[in-house]
């Protein structure tokens, strides 16, 4: 059987995957990766997708991109809500595009679902818009609490892999559920690879992380993240059903709209990505294929490198 680009499924990988949680290094390493391999970096964070949210993404600039072609940045308008599916269309294009080239595809990213939906047959649920709706509106009304703890008693799985904030993600879930009489998590395929590939795993001592993403923070907030937000609300972050509920972003909306003081915006931004980095953890930990690699090794590039080219070969 062979994959997209006549690569045969099970073969030598034509795609190298960098995952882990945030704040643990993907970008630094797959900026390495990438000038060893003559590879270009597909992006898979979902929040880098949004145009204008840079601070608060961490998102590489030009110059820290070390010459490395980078795709699907900055595709969307902050008032786009995210979808997994026109993301896969995106990244499988670009995938196919590097391949054609003869370059290494990198996929660079700590959103488990959207390295999923690229690297697997991953065919999407289908939908109802009386249902989508009725949910939504019950969003509208009520926040997306009691939604996030309706998911959690139907599908404590998928609840864990979902912020309690991303209420298009929890009505995504319950209205597959509500569809198939199932878990949201028993719709997801069995893994079957779409392209061959190999996943490398980056991840630090949970209190070596916890210690960066409050380093992390800080540093947001003194490079503008609150200024980022302010002209990012001009251009409609409020507004957007997904953008608005990214980490930073969020806690900052309700300092402006006099909901938090900034320092508390500030010390709930570190809070919510630790919870968040848990949930990463979980999602990627179950997957037996990642070759995991600790980012506090001097060796790392190296180790990573060595998995990487055996894989490639």
């Amino acid at each position: 059987m062979t994959g997209p680009t006549g690569a045969a499924v099970g073969g030598p990988p034509t795609v190298v995957a960098v995952v882990g949680p945030t704040a643990a290094g993907k970008s630094a390493l797959s900026i390495a990766l990438a000038h060893a391999l003559h590879g270009e970096v597909v992006n898979a964070d979902s929040m880098q997708l949004y145009r204008g949210m840079d601070i608060g993404t961490a998102k590489l600039t030009p110059a820290e991109r070390g010459a490395v072609p980078h795709h699907l940045l900055d595709i969307w308008a902050v008032t786009e809500p995210a979808s997994v599916a026109q993301y896969q269309r995106l990244a499988r294009a670009a995938i196919d595009d590097i391949l054609r080239r003869g370059r290494v595809p990198l996929l660079v990213g700590g959103s488990g679902l959207y390295v999923r939906a690229v690297l697997e047959r991953f065919e999407f649920p289908g939908t109802d818009p009386a249902v989508r709706e009725r949910l939504e509106r019950e969003l509208a009304d009520a926040g997306p609490a009691p939604l996030y703890a309706r998911l959690r008693a139907a599908d404590p799985d998928a609840a864990a892999g979902i912020l309690p904030g991303n209420g298009r993600r929890i009505v995504r879930a319950l209205e597959v559920i509500e569809l198939t009489g199932a878990p949201f998590t028993a719709s997801l395929p069995e893994p079957a690879p779409h392209y061959p590939a190999v996943q490398i795993g980056v991840d630090l001592d949970t209190a070596l992380l916890d210690e960066r993403i409050a380093l992390r923070v800080d540093r947001m907030w003194a490079d503008g993240l609150v200024a980022e937000t302010r002209e990012l609300v001009g251009q409609g972050l409020p507004e957007g059903r997904t953008a608005s509920r990214a980490l930073g972003y969020q806690q900052v909306l309700r300092f402006l709209a006099g909901e938090l003081t900034e320092a508390q915006a500030h010390d709930e931004t570190v809070r919510a990505t630790r919870r968040f980095v848990r949930r990463q953890r979980s999602w990627f930990r179950r997957d037996p294929r990642i070759h995991w690699f600790d980012a506090a090794s001097p060796t790392l590039v190296t180790d990573a490198l060595k998995v990487a080219e055996a894989a490639t070969r």
